[in-house]
């Protein structure tokens, strides 16, 4: 799960560009398998659409039959070799596919994966032309879900006479679209014969001394005969700790703590780097030092409380689905910025790794979230559990040493209350404490009741979605403050010692649209929503409410519905980045935090101008 770095002893290409791409329409969508279309070129078999990598493939063409295409999808390209490459060990890596992905090299099978939204990777020297030939990469993708899948869906089958012959459906147990594609680099990359497999990197500190106990796996022909040097270098590059061995601590004196880019002590987002060689091989891991604890009501960092003001997102964007695309990630990080958000959930999957680089590189705080969403009773049986584990374990090797990393998310929104759910996540929630080297907190996202939720007494911090005012109650705002308020106590009650956040609130809003007095869908009143829950916040703020996530970050795409109106319009930011009116209310909150100043001005504000917010002359 290393990410691909160039290095003395390693060389990265990167594979990106324009594939051909060709879906497999066959009724049974298995005739691609049958005919083994990995073994000619894809030209044979139809004709072939050129297709970004990466991207969803789904809003790339104009054709309703790609967008809403279920089944195996094939793409295609050709690579170069170097021949001072064949000493080496040649991998090919995705860093996602969306879900099940075979691929071929040469028509020769080089590796399978199953789920999507984390990388996978293989070495293929064996199936690689050697002689300055062109070497064929074939890669085929199923999007469809399944009750064993992650997250998990179903295929139904429309009979009778309304429907033709072979009519089926996708039906989603998710609100969001399901893209799929190829949607993360696909890297070419050498590493040594013997070479540096795994790191793990477990930080703490005493006063102004930092410790780092690190371990090194290494995998290849002579990993138990080579020698390993280990270094800590400072964020300029200078050698300021060092060892020898597979294992062991590292001390760093005068240490500098990562901390999140809104604390006021230290430097925010500082990040050291691990060198470690192993014989020939050369390897850097970026890292932060900093610790993560659960107190009584309490989430703290560095030993200190910390009060997550932030936002739920989701990889989405016009055009290009899920797919990676640094302009957008350069964007969204300017306008968490600019909202004054210091944390977010990876809501409802693990994002890309670049994103997450810049929330180590920008000091803001992630719940890293798993692909289980909408679990429901029937996904609970035991292979269910054996892939939601596998998937956890993936994700944990890949994000452990990231300091921007402080709480693993196993589960937004699943059947929590469900005579299954205890013991599926109870093996669920342990696992993924056991796999993760620095035991950071376990939760997942509930939208049960205190009393009904059987699961919610594993976390180490509770996670609710709310939505009074919104799917009940529609239009009562006034409600807000007594449910919220009731809610939030009652949780406090059931379980005294458990931090909350408030993972989800919010309401849909058409851009633009406008009433007063505020009804559902404007502006007006997701404004006037949102400021009745900061009341309630406010009050349980210091106590045991140790966050709130607004839902969402922008405007995204889902499934066609009769409650949708093209996606989910509950963005603060449309689609394309642009805030709506409560994006300035949310600012505004923000800042006056950061500021450490009370929100007794934001109070005021909403109280003298009913339901409609007035920005602030005061901020950055």
């Amino acid at each position: 799960m290393l990410y691909p770095r160039d290095s003395e002893s390693r060389q990265v290409k990167v594979l990106d560009g324009m594939w051909n791409f060709l879906l497999d329409t066959s009724p049974s969508r298995d005739q691609s398998f049958a005919n083994q279309w990995w073994k000619r070129p894809l030209a044979e078999w139809g004709s072939l659409i050129p297709m970004a990598v990466p991207s969803s493939y789904n809003d790339i063409t104009s054709e309703k039959s790609v967008r809403d295409f279920v089944g195996w999808a094939w793409y295609e390209t050709t690579f170069y070799v170097p021949a001072a490459w064949k000493e080496l060990v040649v991998s090919l890596r995705f860093g996602s596919a969306h879900y099940n992905t075979v691929v071929w090299v040469n028509g020769e099978q080089v590796m399978t994966h199953e789920g999507g939204h984390l990388p996978f990777e293989a070495s293929i020297n064996s199936a690689v032309n050697w002689e300055g030939a062109a070497n064929r990469l074939t890669v085929a993708i199923n999007n469809t879900l399944t009750p064993t899948t992650l997250p998990p869906g179903s295929i139904k089958w429309m009979t009778g006479p309304k429907y033709p012959a072979g009519y089926f459906q996708q039906n989603l147990q998710m609100d969001f679209f399901n893209y799929a594609g190829i949607h993360r680099h696909v890297h070419l990359y050498t590493r040594p014969t013997t070479y540096v497999d795994d790191i793990n990197i477990v930080t703490d500190f005493q006063g102004t001394q930092g410790t780092v106990n690190y371990e090194v796996m290494l995998a290849g022909t002579n990993a138990s005969g080579v020698g390993v040097k280990v270094s800590v270098l400072d964020a300029g590059g200078k050698v300021v700790s060092s060892g020898a061995g597979t294992s062991g601590q590292l001390i760093i004196p005068d240490v500098n703590l990562w901390w999140p880019y809104t604390e006021t002590t230290g430097t925010p987002a500082y990040m050291y780097t691990l060198e470690v060689t192993a014989g020939d091989d050369v390897y850097r891991q970026p890292f932060g030092v900093r610790t993560v604890k659960v107190a009584p009501g309490q989430l703290m960092i560095n030993n200190k409380p910390f009060y997550c003001h932030g936002v739920a997102k989701h990889e989405d964007a016009d055009i290009r689905g899920k797919g990676l695309d640094y302009p957008l990630i350069a964007r969204d990080f300017n306008m968490l910025k600019w909202l004054g958000a210091n944390c977010f959930r990876t809501s409802h999957y693990p994002y890309a790794e670049e994103i997450m680089d810049q929330a180590d590189q920008q000091g803001i705080v992630i719940i890293d979230e798993s692909p289980g969403v909408g679990i429901r009773p029937n996904n609970m049986g035991e292979a269910n559990v054996a892939h939601h584990k596998a998937v956890m374990e993936e994700l944990v090797r890949r994000d452990k040493n990231r300091p921007s990393t402080v709480i693993w998310s196993v589960a937004n929104e699943p059947s929590s209350d469900a005579p299954g759910a205890e013991d599926y996540f109870r093996e669920v929630i342990n696992h993924t404490r056991s796999v993760d080297p620095a035991k950071r907190p376990v939760t997942f996202v509930s939208s049960r009741d205190y009393n009904t939720d059987r699961a919610v007494q594993y976390v180490d911090v509770i996670c609710v979605n709310r939505y009074f005012g919104w799917y009940s109650d529609t239009g009562h705002s006034e409600l807000v403050e007594l449910q919220l308020g009731w809610d939030l106590e009652m949780w406090r009650k059931t379980f005294p010692t458990k931090p909350i956040i408030i993972t989800e609130y919010g309401a849909g809003t058409i851009p633009g649209l406008h009433m007063e007095p505020a009804v559902a869908f404007t502006e007006d009143y997701q404004v006037e929503l949102m400021a009745e829950y900061h009341k309630t916040f406010d009050k349980y703020r210091g106590q045991f409410l140790t966050g709130e996530m607004v839902w969402n970050f922008a405007d995204f795409m889902t499934d066609q519905s009769a409650k949708r109106v093209v996606g989910n319009k509950k963005g603060v930011l449309t689609r394309q980045r642009q805030p709506k009116e409560a994006a300035h209310l949310l600012r505004d909150r923000y800042y006056s935090i950061i500021n450490a100043t009370t929100t007794t001005k934001h109070a005021a504000t909403v109280a003298s101008t009913p339901y409609r917010y007035r920005r602030s002359n005061t901020l950055p």
